[in-house]
């Protein structure tokens, strides 16, 4: 801690931090030293405190008690302009960006005053997107971008500030492989040169490459720290998930345990898609001639690094995009050009990559979230029957684990864990379900969560939903689908079915490599 002599004056020290929002307590007398030149990881559930920690840091939220002290100053932030005047920057776990301007533009946003020189700020962001092996159309408007090339833009946006202090939370969820090594790869770097990195991150194999050491919260408090985060990761998830009454739930530490053995046969197809194409705007494919079909009682993933046709083929069976050519067939009844209202009445649930913008209303509450779907249940002569929404909104609060002060609590107060099990518990409990689409449903999860939402997909798939999965997440795909369908360019390059034996065929059809 600050105190100890044999460690160097910490960046950023936090003593006593308390931070309320109401009479919910987030953080509770948090105290830790972010060390210059360290990769200090920041661990917990969901709700366990790490965003609201992050966000008193940058002068987001101020906190309600405690001190924080900057290179051994006082550090009282009342805004984020003031942290990033301090030298303190920090990648959202949320986007910030403004979708009808360039990338460029956003990049350049509160960097520059007065009149900009293009061409220099043009070579000084050429070099950061090298150095971090990321490649971005500056060009491109921010609103054409996938959720994957979005976040990169905030990564990069954050980076160009060369700060001191750099907090990244959860940032590598949505990129690449080989970004996500070249992002930790700039972490080391950016702390070797003396800079205190704060990384907010659910995946093991990051904290076993780069993290220096690490703080794990629950409930808001600090329960236990490391020195040598590498060789201690099993400690660390017990105490990220072990509450009292349930010491060594943690003993298995993988995130998806391995598939159970199904209880449904197989019977009659959900889902048939029949050359289906989608071209943007400019008239570039997206998706190409996709035929395939998904089984009652069965987990189809779609597998492929991002950006290669995934994110049109869930927009397209939400009802959000039309599609260009080809037809869609859900329980043998065409709904090609279906609405979104019109999916969700034929049985189809959607758990959307982008929750804000497409899943939930963030300033209802969350019972009025989870029942958008089933509102028709509670409508009595024109009014809404408040008190039995809550009642059966509680009831899915328990049993999908949601953590939130109470069913009245504002949606877009949740953790972003929480309120992507929320989308899922209301699309799951939809009436005569019969296909779920779930598009990155783990993005931003902790370990425990994770297996929490695909034993909820396993249990559907179960009674007999056919779940079109599509994830990012390779090992989880690999772990817990039935088939695989791997896309590439917006083709499907091959297929599979679940477990370990075709991983290196899989990895090389994602690679664009034909069978």
């Amino acid at each position: 801690m600050a105190g100890d002599l044999s460690m160097p004056i910490p960046a950023l020290s936090l003593q006593g931090i308390d931070k309320f929002f109401g009479a919910f307590q987030a953080l509770s007398h948090v105290t830790l030293d972010l060390l210059p030149g360290e990769v200090h990881c920041l661990l917990g559930e969901n709700g366990a405190g790490k965003s609201t920690l992050c966000n008193v840091i940058f002068g987001v939220h101020q906190p309600d008690g405690g001190v924080m002290l900057r290179a051994g100053t006082p550090y009282k932030p009342r805004r984020p302009h003031d942290a990033l005047t301090a030298g303190i920057a920090m990648v959202h776990q949320h986007f910030s960006l403004v979708n009808n301007v360039s990338v460029l533009d956003n990049l350049l946003l509160g960097q520059s005053r007065g009149w900009i020189d293009y061409g220099r700020q043009r070579r000084r962001i050429g070099e950061t997107l090298q150095s971090l092996g990321l490649d971005l159309d500056l060009q491109a408007k921010i609103s054409a971008l996938s959720v994957g090339e979005r976040q990169r833009v905030e990564i990069v946006k954050c980076l160009l500030r060369n700060p001191s202090v750099l907090i990244l939370d959860e940032p590598t969820a949505v990129l690449l492989p080989a970004e996500i090594g070249a992002l930790l790869s700039v972490c080391e770097r950016v702390a070797k040169q003396g800079c205190a990195v704060v990384l907010v991150t659910h995946k093991l194999a990051e904290i076993q490459r780069i993290a220096s050491r690490a703080t794990v919260l629950q409930n808001g408090r600090v329960v236990t720290q490391s020195t040598r985060p590498a060789q201690e990761i099993d400690r660390l998830v017990r105490a990220m998930i072990d509450r009292p009454g349930q010491e060594g739930a943690a003993n298995a530490t993988p995130a998806v345990a391995a598939p159970q053995a199904k209880r449904y046969a197989l019977s009659e197809e959900v889902l048939q898609l029949n050359g289906l194409t989608v071209r943007d705007a400019q008239g570039v494919t997206r998706l190409d001639n996709c035929t395939m079909v998904v089984n009652r009682g069965e987990i189809v993933a779609i597998a492929g690094v991002e950006g290669n046709g995934q994110s049109e083929l869930g927009a397209v069976l939400a009802g959000m995009l039309p599609a260009s050519d080809g037809r869609i067939y859900v329980a043998g009844r065409d709904v090609t050009g279906a609405s979104p209202q019109q999916m969700t009445r034929a049985g189809v649930g959607i758990v959307p990559e982008d929750r804000h913008a497409v899943g939930c209303i963030t300033d209802m509450s969350l019972t009025e979230n989870l029942l958008l779907n089933h509102l028709g249940r509670y409508s009595r002569y024109g009014f809404l029957q408040r008190r039995k929404m809550r009642d059966q909104a509680q009831a899915l609060i328990t049993r999908f684990d949601i953590r939130a002060a109470g069913a009245d609590a504002r949606f877009g107060g949740l953790s972003g864990g929480n309120q992507q099990k929320a989308v899922l518990a209301r699309e799951l409990t939809l009436e005569s379900l019969v296909l779920l689409v779930a598009a990155q449903p783990t993005r931003g999860l902790d370990v425990g969560a994770v297996a929490a939402v695909y034993r909820h997909i396993r249990d559907a798939r179960d009674r007999g939903v056919g779940v079109l999965l599509i994830s990012s997440e390779l090992d989880e795909v690999l772990a817990v689908a039935d088939r695989i369908v791997v896309f590439y360019r917006g083709k499907i390059m091959g297929a599979s079915r679940g477990g370990q034996h075709d991983r290196a065929a899989i990895g090389a059809w994602m690679a664009g490599q034909s069978a």
